[in-house]
């Protein structure tokens, strides 16, 4: 587990914070909605997506369902994060869920998901990685 600042944020509170927030883009949902759906104020909501404020039981149960996922959901990668499952060094896991906790990464995934022909997605994948491709000639 990471050593915690007593003054900062918990980890597991920004985990689960990272998590509410890419559930509510997913959904394409407002903080302000958000809000409104749990008698809180947006600034609130902003509060617990930043892990600034911890989510009680009750609120955290009441999320699960206005976000239409399990109460586990929000906890889901936390052992990959804290290191608890042995990472090796090479391991891209902590990118993968820096990306899709961005703005970019939840529209990128919401959109590459509906591309319904395989050949097209194996396509788009191809593009992608030519396009990130790290020779230091082309830069």
């Amino acid at each position: 587990m990471p050593k915690v600042n007593p003054r900062g944020p918990n980890p597991i509170d920004i985990h689960v914070g990272s998590r509410i927030r890419l559930r509510r883009q997913l959904l394409k949902m407002s903080q302000e909605k958000l809000g409104d759906e749990l008698g809180v104020t947006f600034q609130q909501v902003q509060k617990y997506e930043r892990g600034a404020n911890r989510v009680g039981a009750s609120r955290l149960y009441r999320l699960s369902s206005v976000l239409e996922v399990p109460v586990q959901f929000f906890f889901d990668g936390l052992a990959e994060q804290s290191g608890a499952t042995g990472m090796t060094d090479g391991d891209q896991t902590p990118i993968v869920y820096d990306f899709i906790q961005s703005s970019d990464g939840v529209s990128l995934a919401e959109s590459f998901s509906r591309i319904t022909d395989a050949k097209v997605r194996r396509r788009v994948l191809e593009l992608v990685r030519t396009l990130a491709t790290d020779d230091p000639a082309k830069t």
